[in-house]
């Protein structure tokens, strides 16, 4: 099964200046704005390398890393190691945390069932992170990844590294805490190796990364480079954790529809209530607390504007099992598959080619964006969903499935540059 490996991380140096200004968010949920800002606030700050800009950005980004690993602002470690990652947040008042292992693990094709994918991914995104991989030839984010672990062997090791004080400890703009610790016995590197060794990985957040990781692993092959198997090409950076962490929050993506032609809320409601109960709710305040009461089946709240809303709650599930017969059960069983399927498709005609190209059609996991939109004019109408089940993830990977695109918000994003790979 896995195969995971300790490596040299790239990172930043005191050169660079205060660590936590030389950080920033996963690249593809950066507003212009925001990476403007972080440029600005350190002229070492990883969003150069990892969200370029420019005419010639790729080239820019290889420039750059180039010229801070010849000033040392970057500096590669010196002796392998394995890496505990961990992240202390606060979610509704409660302070949770995360903690997992950066590692390198070696590519393999999803058919191989050792890495197994949960969502679609669009080709515009990738070809995007293959540019910047071929110009710059290293990893700058992990890729977040799952997996299964019922005796907590892996915890125990890394809950034994984590008894011991972090080489990084700071809190980042967003308020969350970061902590890492290298551990680089090889005692304890062999015995978590040889755990993962009978594990399947399930990714988590990073698809279009690990597809981006196999395509450049085999471009640098077709060119001869890279074709022993031990070659770091041959791996990727990953975050792994176990699937039944206390601190593993998904939050939900919300639908917002707008551009809609003629749009009858009388003659959708029509539509919906052949498939779904309608109930009207009073008031705008904690639309997801009360929607979280209804999690057993899929369901969700349709807003149309004002300061009311309309709980819908599927009928019968068998009717997804008759209407898609070529998904596996788990796919079917999804809040997101009722919702595309029986509402977005048959009701509005947004059918998947659209949902992906996101015609008619806005994602945002801030319910009251949603809603403003709705309520400023900006959008038609907004559905507003109940979380994905941790438990729905592993078993639509299982089955070899994939869920729809933006079923999923991992949080809190794993920062990028406290850690990275260098492959060439």
């Amino acid at each position: 099964m896995a195969e995971i490996r300790p490596f040299g991380a790239l990172r930043f140096t005191e050169k660079a200046g205060d660590l936590a200004s030389c950080l920033c968010p996963p690249y593809d949920i950066i507003p212009e704005s925001e990476r403007v800002a972080l440029a600005e606030q350190n002229p070492n700050n990883v969003i150069r390398l990892e969200l370029p800009r420019g005419e010639n950005p790729y080239e820019q980004a290889a420039a750059t890393l180039k010229d801070w690993m010849e000033r040392g602002i970057l500096a590669e470690d010196a002796e392998e190691g394995l890496y505990v990652y961990e992240e202390e947040f606060e979610v509704k008042s409660e302070i949770k945390k995360i903690r997992g292992l950066v590692c390198t693990v070696r590519l393999e094709e999803f058919s191989k069932g050792v890495v197994l994918p949960h969502e679609e991914t669009l080709s515009k995104a990738k070809q995007d992170r293959f540019n910047l991989m071929c110009a710059c030839g290293c990893n700058f984010s992990q890729i977040y990844s799952m997996y299964l672990d019922p005796e907590k062997v892996v915890r125990r090791e890394l809950d034994k590294i984590a008894s011991t004080t972090p080489e990084n400890d700071l809190v980042t703009s967003d308020g969350i805490t970061q902590r890492l610790w290298v551990c680089r016995d090889r005692e304890t590197i062999a015995k978590i190796a040889d755990a993962f060794s009978e594990k399947q990985l399930y990714i988590a957040d990073g698809h279009h990364r690990y597809e981006t990781a196999i395509n450049y692993r085999n471009h640098l092959h077709e060119q001869g480079v890279a074709t022993d198997p031990d070659d770091k090409a041959n791996f990727v950076m990953m975050y792994l954790i176990d699937i039944d962490d206390e601190g593993l929050v998904i939050f939900p993506t919300h639908r917002v529809l707008f551009d809609l032609e003629a749009f009858d809320l009388d003659a959708v409601l029509a539509k919906v209530s052949e498939y779904f109960t309608v109930e009207h709710r009073e008031g705008t305040e904690g639309i997801e607390d009360e929607l979280a009461k209804y999690a057993d089946t899929p369901s969700f709240a349709l807003y149309v504007g004002g300061d009311s809303w309309k709980l819908l709650r599927l009928k019968d599930a068998s009717v997804l099992d008759r209407l898609i017969t070529d998904r596996s059960a788990a796919y079917r069983a999804l809040d997101v598959t009722a919702l595309h399927s029986l509402i977005l498709e048959v009701c509005f005609g947004i059918d998947r080619e659209n949902m992906a190209n996101q015609k008619n059609l806005i994602y945002t996991r801030d319910e009251k964006e949603a809603l403003d939109l709705v309520r400023e004019g900006r959008a038609n109408c907004s559905f507003i969903l109940n979380p994905t089940k941790i438990h729905q993830i592993r078993d639509v990977a299982a089955a070899s499935d994939k869920m729809p695109q933006k079923s999923t918000y991992f949080y809190p994003k794993l920062i990028t540059g406290l850690t990275m790979n260098k492959l060439l």
